[in-house]
C-alpha cells in the first residue's frame, strides 16, 4: 500500500483495514484446516501403531503381514508426497489437499471393513496415496498465506495443534480398540475428514505457482515406487526369500538410480536436485532422514512391548505416549521462534542430542516394572528433545527455498521422513528377528523340550512376541528374546539421531557464513 493510501479522505482507509483483517482471518483458516488436515495422517499413524496388536489377533496375521500394514502405506506416501506436493504448485493448492482428504476417507472406510489382511494392506494403500496430497498440501497452503516473518510461528503452531491431535488420537484409540473392535480407529477419520473439506470450501482461497507450464514427473514417480517398493520388499522378507529378495533388492537398487538420473535431467523434475545446492536445505533434509527413521522404527516396535511384553492394555499403551506428544504440543510454537533469533543450527545440534538420550533410556526397562519406574522418563526426554527439533526443522526447510517452491520443497522434506520411517520399520523389523530367534534359540537349547514343543515353538516364530506357549519357561524365553531384540533397535535409533546432531552441526552453518563473506 501507498502512502498516500493510509489517509485517503475517500473511505479506502476504512476498505483497506477490512481487507487486512480479513486476510488476517483466512489465514487462520488455513492454518486450522492445514492442522485438522494433517492430524488426519498424523492421528492414523499413531493409532494404527497402537491397534496393530489387535489387529493381529482378529485377522490371524503374522508380523511381517503387519509391517506391510504400516510399510503399504509409507511406501504409497513417501513414493507420491513428491507428486502431491507438484500437483498443488501446478494445480491449486486448495484442490490438491481437498483432494487428498477425500481420498484418505475413502480409504479409511475400506480399512473399516476390510475382511482380511490383503484387504486391509490394499486399503492402506489407498490411505497413503490420499495422505500423500493431503500432507505437503497443508504446509505448502500455510507458506502462501504467511509471509517469512510470521511463517515460523505459524508452523510452529500447526506442529503444536497436530501433536494435540495426535495426542488424543492413541488413548481414544486404545480405548475404541479395548470396548469396541481395531475397525472403528479408523471411522475416526471420517467426521474429521468431513470438516476439513467443510472449512477448506467455505475459507480457504487457492493458490498455486502460475510459472509452472511443464508436465508433472509421472516417470519419475513410478520409478521412485519401484525403487523403494523393491527395497522394502526385500528387507520385509530377507529371511525366507533369498532368490525373490536378492532380485526385490537389484530391481530397487537399480530403480533408484535411474531415478536420479532421470530427475537430473528432466524438465520438471519431481525432486528439483538444484535444491540441495543449498547447504541448509541438504542439511535439514539429512536431519530429517536421521531423526525420523529412529523415531517412525521405534513407534512401530514400542506398542508390540507395551502390550505383548509388558501386558498393558491398548488404551494404556496409547497413554503412554502422551508425554511424548504433549510436550511437544507445548513447546512447538515457542521452539518454531527459534530459528529467527539463533538458527537452526543450536536447537536442531541439541534437540537430536537429547532426542539420542530419549531412545537410549527406552533400553533400560526389562521385562515387568511399573511405568513410572520403566517407560515414563524415557517418554519425557524423548519428548522434550523432539520438540526442540520438530518445528526449527520444518521451518529451515521450508525458509530455505523461495515461496513457489514451497509445495515441492515441503513434498521433499516429508518424502524423506516418510522414507526414512519406510525402511526403518523394515531394517528394525529384520534385525529385531534375527535377534529374537537367535535368543530364543540359545534360552530353550537347555530346556531339553520334546520334538513336539519344539515344532510348536517354530510354527509360532512368526508371531515374535505375541507368541503363545502352555510352558512357562517358553513363554519367558519369549519374552527375553523380545527385550533383547528390542533393546538392540532403540540402541540403532540413538546413533542415528546422534548422527542427526553431527549434521546439524556441520551443514546447518554454511549458508550464513556464506552470506557474511
Amino acid at each position: 500500500m501507498k502512502p498516500s493510501d493510509r489517509h485517503a479522505p475517500d473511505g479506502s482507509h476504512s476498505r483497506t483495514t477490512q481487507a487486512v483483517e480479513s486476510t488476517s482471518t483466512g489465514n487462520v483458516w488455513v492454518l486450522i484446516a492445514a492442522i485438522l488436515g494433517s492430524s488426519l495422517a498424523f492421528i492414523d499413524g499413531t493409532v494404527v501403531n497402537i491397534a496393530l496388536p489387535a489387529i493381529q489377533s482378529g485377522l490371524h496375521a503374522t508380523s511381517k503381514d503387519l509391517q506391510w500394514v504400516v510399510e503399504a502405506y509409507a511406501l504409497s506416501l513417501a513414493s507420491l508426497l513428491l507428486v502431491g506436493g507438484s500437483f498443488g504448485d501446478s494445480y491449486g493448492r486448495k484442490m490438491v489437499f481437498l483432494f487428498g482428504t477425500v481420498l484418505f476417507a475413502i480409504g479409511s472406510a475400506w480399512c473399516a471393513f476390510a475382511g482380511s489382511i490383503g484387504g486391509l494392506i490394499a486399503a492402506r494403500t489407498v490411505q497413503g496415496i490420499g495422505a500423500a496430497f493431503l500432507v505437503p498440501g497443508s504446509l505448502s497452503l500455510i507458506s502462501s498465506a504467511y509471509p517469512p516473518s510470521t511463517r515460523g510461528r505459524a508452523i510452529g503452531t500447526w506442529s503444536g495443534f497436530t501433536a494435540m491431535m495426535g495426542a488424543g488420537g492413541p488413548v481414544l484409540g486404545g480405548w475404541m480398540v479395548e470396548h469396541f473392535s481395531w475397525r472403528s480407529v479408523f471411522v475416526l477419520n471420517l467426521p474429521l475428514a468431513a470438516v476439513v473439506v467443510g472449512i477448506t470450501l467455505w475459507r480457504v482461497n487457492e493458490s498455486k505457482n502460475e510459472k509452472l507450464d511443464a508436465a508433472l514427473d509421472w516417470t519419475g514417480a513410478l520409478l521412485a515406487s519401484i525403487g523403494l517398493g523393491g527395497i522394502t520388499y526385500a528387507l520385509i522378507e530377507a529371511s525366507e526369500k533369498a532368490s525373490g529378495v536378492l532380485v526385490a533388492a537389484s530391481v530397487g537398487v537399480i530403480a533408484l538410480i535411474a531415478f536420479l538420473i532421470r530427475e537430473a535431467r528432466c524438465p520438471a523434475p519431481m525432486v528439483p536436485l538444484a535444491l540441495f545446492r543449498s547447504h541448509t536445505f541438504a542439511g535439514a533434509n539429512l536431519i530429517t532422514f536421521f531423526l525420523y527413521s529412529g523415531l517412525g522404527g521405534i513407534l512401530y516396535f514400542l506398542p508390540f512391548t507395551l502390550i505383548q511384553i509388558h501386558h498393558y492394555s491398548a488404551a494404556e499403551a496409547g497413554a503412554a505416549l502422551l508425554p511424548l506428544i504433549l510436550i511437544i504440543f507445548v513447546l512447538s510454537r515457542w521452539t518454531g521462534g527459534l530459528v529467527a533469533t539463533y538458527g537452526a543450527r543450536a536447537p536442531l545440534t541439541v534437540g537430536s542430542i537429547i532426542v539420542a538420550a530419549g531412545f537410549a533410556l527406552l533400553a533400560w526397562p526389562g521385562v515387568g516394572g511399573s511405568y513410572l519406574k520403566t517407560f515414563f522418563a524415557p517418554v519425557v526426554v524423548l519428548g522434550l528433545g523432539m520438540a526442540i527439533c520438530v518445528a526449527p526443522l520444518t521451518t529451515s526447510v521450508m525458509n530455505a527455498v523461495p515461496e513457489n517452491q514451497s509445495g515441492v520443497a515441503s513434498g521433499v522434506n516429508n518424502a524423506i521422513s516418510r522414507v526414512a520411517g519406510l525402511l526403518a520399520v523394515a531394517v528394525f523389523g529384520l534385525v529385531l528377528s534375527v535377534l529374537f530367534n537367535k535368543s530364543l534359540d540359545a534360552h530353550l537349547l537347555p530346556l531339553g523340550l520334546s520334538q513336539a514343543m519344539q515344532q510348536q515353538v517354530n510354527e509360532q516364530r512368526a508371531l515374535l512376541g505375541a507368541a503363545v506357549n502352555p510352558d512357562a519357561r517358553v513363554m519367558e524365553a519369549t519374552r527375553e528374546s523380545f527385550v533383547l531384540g528390542f533393546r538392540v533397535i532403540v540402541l540403532i535409533a540413538s546413533g542415528l539421531a546422534l548422527a542427526s546432531a553431527i549434521s546439524a552441526w556441520l551443514m546447518l552453518d554454511h549458508d550464513r557464513k556464506r552470506r557474511k563473506s
